[in-house]
């Protein structure tokens, strides 16, 4: 057995390769594959099976996915081969040898081609470990982002790669096999400029110094043209090389820099999610994974004029830049990023994101990394916007500017206005970087602003300074926290490369607890680095009891709370007391309606609030209107105001019932309300409204799992009449996506009304956990639920509830063979519901009854109850229920005899459900026509919504 990603995704086997189906299955796969041996957390395979928002079902889809490879496997005797696919907690594992993985083995071939003393035998090496490719990174998958993050890393390691077996060649004497391999790279890659930089120094050691040249200025102007810049160094270095006519001696192998050299490609790193992605250059970037932290390209220098003479007696070149980072990790594109937006004419930068993400360091990394380009100097200030000993005067910032640049301490000017005035002037003709280190405001920044138009100012803050974006066209580097992968990177760079391998897991899921935040990483890392005899996996198991995660992050002086501590004594009183509530919300987004329930205010002004957590980088905007916490933002936001937790779960409890409500009275108008509301239920300042079913529809979707998540903080708070309401009022989407895997969450609503010893609410959720089990075809359960529940309808005094009970248990008859019992049960059913006067669910027992008579061959009867049904509804009665009914209509019509009438019943009721979005009921309409028409419009429209269909399980 073989499991290939460098290629089509694919298993072969001794009997050729699985039938792996769809793309989707493919990329489920690859994810795991990615991290093989390493549990894949279900929100990250959603990731990478949708690019955009991801169906509802998403969690069903996927167990579906999962459930096929693991038959799949077991049919090509995956046990033999030490291969599992395994279930953990909410993730998925797959174990397997490495041996097996051909990712795996091309990275194991070039630890053993760098191994090599001699070039003759690197080759052979490269050579191998390139025969693994056979095609495109993870092809026939669907790449979502991380996939397609990780197929470019993967595509990196290759490309890195061919240029180091073009290099061995060379060492080799051997310059036409170089060029040969880099002229085909660079065909299919001719914005590298290290692929270019190696042809260019192949064809010149080859004696084909018109055509190395020509390469040149090809690639220049296609950089130009596609791009907009110049050539970067390494591009620039080979041109210049090239025309000394001496590049490097014949049969020698080039220097190795550190963007070339095999360390920026480190074991299995090119199969990480999540891995680094290139420069701008098109060169390696910084990949990090195996402890390694390889230097990514420098940036192209930006088309800056010559520098003017310095002025006699000033110092010259000025730097006050601290010193470097050390164990900086990742971060390439906010590198490329930065070096992008310094290329301007007098360009302001502004690296902003929240407290311990690492702006300075990245700042700093970057100035550190490009001083060829600042001949004039670098400046760096740390405006101490957020710190406990205050920001200091901006006269003694300007004063330390100015006699760094050489002005006399007698000739600094004493008012602020005047000393900015001077250090305009002075940098007006000068080239210099200005660092300007965590600012609160605009206002700080504008005054220490230089002069001149080849000046580059680098600001850091923890606030998104739109002011300064507004009226400097500052341009904005946004700083998110690190991928896992270089979280483990970081704690191998403390720690030691062999203390992570010896514990890979724990290390990756200690950077999972830190949520990528570098500066709880420093802080886990200091606390192992002091402990070597800890583990990282008894610090992974302390550090996930949320209680005491915030005092393990803090050592010291240094820490997230007092970094959070920091940012939140800047904010107003609303905003704070809006993130402490926030610390309460049991799900994991909020909207302004949410939000003000939880704070007991009203939606516009927890939008305010939320604007000014989002300012503070304590909130991240996920989509208009929908924010989210870091994990470590929340733990830090619960311990604000504890005592509030209680009124706090109470508030969002009856929003989300009062929001569902609304949902569910949209979705299906004129339906009978679920039940009453709690007698100490708190209605919310505003409900959302919404437009449509389409609109409603959507809510319920995109909030289930939040929904869940506060259903279950209601059952544990003892909160149970909240937590059954919660549940239920999502009939509408269980009913219309019934096969969605509903079972565990209406099991819960079971335990809660029994809990509260409500007969009413117990046969409620019996009757639709019933329904629900019919269609998983768990029939038996489904009818001893259905008979229990109405028993304890009519206990509970509520006949459309029996009714409902009734309809749902005749279905399970009818399936059972007990048609004649079925029928009876419906039949009651619709007498109670025409006692009780409830025209919506009657027209829902008349349709099952309607069903019954057709498959009882009464077609007259099946057409009379669905005309009857029919006519109860209005226009816009709910599209599915129309659907069926019209089929009724359609299949009673040909039974009778009339065909046309019955072709044309059937074909509008395949299309009201194709208008709608229900191809289960364009199928079943579809499939009636296709038995009486051959017509290929029928057939077509057939295929696509079981193609839909299909899509979506």
């Amino acid at each position: 057995m073989e499991f290939r990603l460098l290629g089509t995704v694919s298993v072969e086997t001794l009997t050729g390769p699985l039938p792996l189906g769809p793309a989707k299955r493919r990329s489920l796969l690859a994810a795991l594959l990615l991290s093989a041996n390493t549990p894949v957390s279900l929100g990250r395979l959603t990731e990478c099976l949708w690019d955009d928002e991801p169906p509802s079902q998403a969690r069903g889809v996927i167990q579906g996915h999962v459930s096929r490879l693991r038959a799949l496997l077991a049919g090509a005797d995956a046990e033999a081969y030490g291969v599992e696919l395994a279930t953990l907690g909410d993730a998925y594992v797959l174990r397997a040898p490495e041996t097996l993985l051909d990712s795996q083995r091309f990275e194991e071939l070039l630890m053993l081609a760098r191994e090599q003393r001699g070039p003759a035998d690197a080759v052979l090496m490269f050579k191998e470990a390139l025969s693994l490719w056979q095609g495109p990174a993870l092809s026939g998958a669907f790449a979502g982002p991380p996939l397609r993050v990780a197929a470019h890393s993967l595509e990196e390691s290759r490309l890195a790669t061919v240029e180091q077996l073009s290099r061995a060649y060379g060492a080799l004497g051997e310059h036409h096999r170089a060029a040969a391999l880099l002229t085909a790279e660079t065909a299919a890659h001719p914005l590298r400029e290290s692929l270019a930089a190696e042809l260019m120094l192949a064809l010149f050691r080859a004696g084909r110094q018109s055509e190395a040249l020509d390469r040149f200025h090809r690639t220049r102007r296609l950089l130009a043209d596609e791009l907009g810049i110049d050539p970067g160094h390494e591009l620039a270095d080979a041109y210049a090389l090239i025309l000394r006519g001496a590049p490097e001696p014949t049969g020698a192998a080039p220097p190795k820099s550190a963007e070339a050299s095999p360390a920026a490609v480190p074991p299995g790193s090119g199969g990480s999610l999540g891995a680094g992605v290139p420069s701008r250059t098109g060169g390696p970037s910084r990949v990090a994974g195996g402890g390694t932290d390889a230097a990514a390209p420098a940036p192209p220098r930006p088309p800056f004029p010559a520098a003017p003479p310095s002025p006699a007696g000033e110092p010259h070149p000025v730097d006050l830049l601290p010193r470097a980072p050390r164990g900086f990790h990742g971060r390439a594109t906010e590198l490329a990023a930065l070096s992008r937006s310094a290329a301007g004419e007098a360009p302001v930068c502004l690296v902003t994101g929240p407290a311990g993400v690492g702006k300075t360091a990245l700042a700093l990394q970057w100035a550190h990394r490009n001083p060829a380009l600042f001949p004039d100097g670098r400046l760096f200030a740390d405006l101490r916007g957020f710190s406990t000993a205050g920001e200091p005067a901006l006269i003694d910032v300007l004063r330390e500017f100015l006699l760094a640049l050489g002005v006399s301490p007698r000739r600094v000017p004493e008012s602020v206005p005047a000393a900015a005035a001077l250090f305009r002037s002075l940098t007006a003709r000068r080239r210099l970087l200005v660092v300007l280190d965590n600012a609160r405001d605009s206002a700080t920044v504008r005054t220490l602003l230089p002069g001149g138009a080849d000046c580059v100012t680098l600001v850091t803050s923890r606030h998104r300074l739109e002011g300064l974006i507004a009226s400097d066209a500052a341009r904005p580097v946004p700083l998110d926290t690190l991928e896992t992968d270089d979280g483990t990177a970081l704690l191998a760079g403390v720690l030691g490369e062999e203390r992570v391998l010896a514990e890979p897991v724990a290390a990756r899921r200690l950077s999972e607890l830190c949520g990528g935040l570098p500066l709880a990483l420093r802080v886990t890392a200091a606390r192992l680095a002091g402990r070597p005899r800890w583990t990282l996996a008894a610090l992974a198991g302390e550090l996930a009891d949320e209680r005491g995660r915030l005092a393990y992050l803090d050592v010291d002086d240094t820490g997230v709370a007092a970094a959070l501590r920091l940012t939140v004594q800047h904010l107003p009183p609303g905003a704070v007391h809006q993130l402490a509530r926030l610390g309460h919300h049991p799900g994991g987004h909020y909207d302004p309606y949410a939000a003000a329930a939880l704070a007991g205010t009203d939606p516009v002004t927890a939008r305010a609030a939320l604007e000014q957590l989002a300012a503070a980088h304590l909130v991240t905007e996920t989509a208009p209107g929908r924010w989210v916490l870091h994990d470590l933002v929340r733990l830090y936001a619960r311990g604000l105001d504890p005592a509030s937790a209680r009124e706090a779960l109470i508030g969002v409890l009856d929003h989300c019932i009062a929001t569902a409500l609304a949902a569910a009275d949209t979705a299906e108008p004129g339906g009978e309300p679920c039940f009453v509301l709690p007698e100490d239920f708190r209605r919310p300042s505003a409900v959302q409204d919404f437009a449509d079913r389409t609109e409603a529809m959507r809510w319920l979707a995109t909030e289930r799992e939040d929904l869940a998540l506060t259903a279950l903080a209601a059952r544990e708070a003892g909160l149970d009449d909240r937590a059954w309401r919660i549940i239920l009022l999502q009939w509408p989407q269980m009913v219309w996506r019934v096969r969605d895997s509903w079972s565990p969450l209406l099991e819960l609503a079971l335990e809660s009304a029994r809990a509260e010893k409500d007969a009413y609410a117990e046969s409620r959720v019996l009757t639709l956990l019933g329904w629900v089990l019919t269609e998983e075809g768990r029939t038996a359960e489904a009818a001893a639920l259905l008979e229990r529940s109405r028993v304890l309808a009519r206990e509970a005094g509520d006949p459309l509830g029996e009714a409902t009970a009734l309809v749902n248990l005749a279905v399970v008859q009818a399936e059972l063979g007990e048609l004649p019992t079925a029928l009876e049960n419906c039949a009651r059913a619709v007498e109670l519901t025409r006692r009780e006067g409830d025209r919506h669910t009657e027209m829902l027992t008349l349709q099952h009854l309607a069903r019954m008579h057709l498959t009882a061959h009464r077609p007259q009867e099946a057409l009379d109850c669905a005309r009857t049904a029919l006519d109860l509804g209005p226009e816009h009665e709910e599209a599915a229920r129309r659907s069926l009914l019209l089929a009724v209509c359609g299949e009673a019509r040909l039974a009778l005899g009339d065909e046309e009438d019955g072709v044309r019943l059937l074909d509008r009721a395949a299309r009201e459900a194709e208008r709608d979005g229900y191809d289960e009921g364009a199928v079943r309409a579809l499939e009636a026509l296709l038995r009486v028409s051959s017509r290929t419009e029928f057939r077509r429209r057939h295929d696509e919504a079981l193609r839909r269909l299909a899509e979506e399980s």
